[in-house]
């Protein structure tokens, strides 16, 4: 699946933007939500989603990089999320909070910066519809892929498979189509993909080249 992140797209053209998507062949909308704390960087919040929702006729992934996240999940499911993703480092009670996010009917995902390791959420992951791992450092668009993410990847989906799991894989930052197949070779089940498809001179096509490159 891809989820292009809208932390790229033009704001300018924000309505023209997300009915690109859906017409596009991505699956998802994928919103980072910034704070200014948790990461060094402010993004959108409820109002800018709310006018998102309107438009978007595709699931919303709702991706929170915030402290205390668990005080929005009555505004993040109001917004018909579909997937509403945590990260482990902002939560000390990660359990209650993934049991918080099922509990009000949306998928529970969470999220591991590139430095936090995967043994930290072997506890919960029975928990976790989605674990999505960060393949750069959170807080800006535009970086550059960490290679260790592959690695990363296929040693998840080894402790996902051991478990007897449904748990799907995420993959969030520098991905495109020059690492889609690996990615997807090692495990990967989502691809969010921002400054690839909205920098790219057109993004439906971006879209496909990254979709078809999982085919390959």
């Amino acid at each position: 699946m891809i989820a292009p992140s809208l932390l790229s797209a033009d704001f300018g053209h924000l309505a023209s933007n997300i009915e690109m998507l859906n017409e596009s062949r991505c699956d998802w909308f994928h919103l980072d939500v910034m704070d200014g704390v948790f990461v060094p960087n402010i993004s959108f919040g409820f109002p800018v989603m709310e006018a998102i929702k309107q438009f978007a006729k595709k699931p919303l992934d709702v991706h929170l990089m915030i402290v205390q996240p668990e005080k929005f999940i009555d505004q993040v499911k109001s917004l018909g999320a579909h997937v509403m993703n945590v990260h482990q480092e902002a939560c000390p009670h990660l359990h209650r909070v993934l049991q918080q996010i099922k509990d009000a009917g949306m998928k529970a995902g969470v999220t591991l910066n590139p430095s936090t390791p995967i043994g930290s959420i072997e506890d919960i992951l029975e928990l976790a519809d989605i674990v999505m791992l960060m393949s750069v450092n959170p807080g800006f668009g535009g970086q550059q892929f960490i290679a260790h993410t592959i690695d990363k990847t296929c040693r998840l989906r080894a402790l996902i498979d051991q478990k007897k799991l449904s748990t799907l894989i995420e993959i969030d930052g520098g991905v495109s189509r020059l690492n889609a197949a690996q990615l997807y070779d090692a495990g990967a089940d989502i691809l969010v993909a921002g400054s690839a498809v909205f920098r790219a001179p057109s993004p439906i096509d971006e879209i496909d080249l990254i979709k078809n490159a999982t085919l390959a």
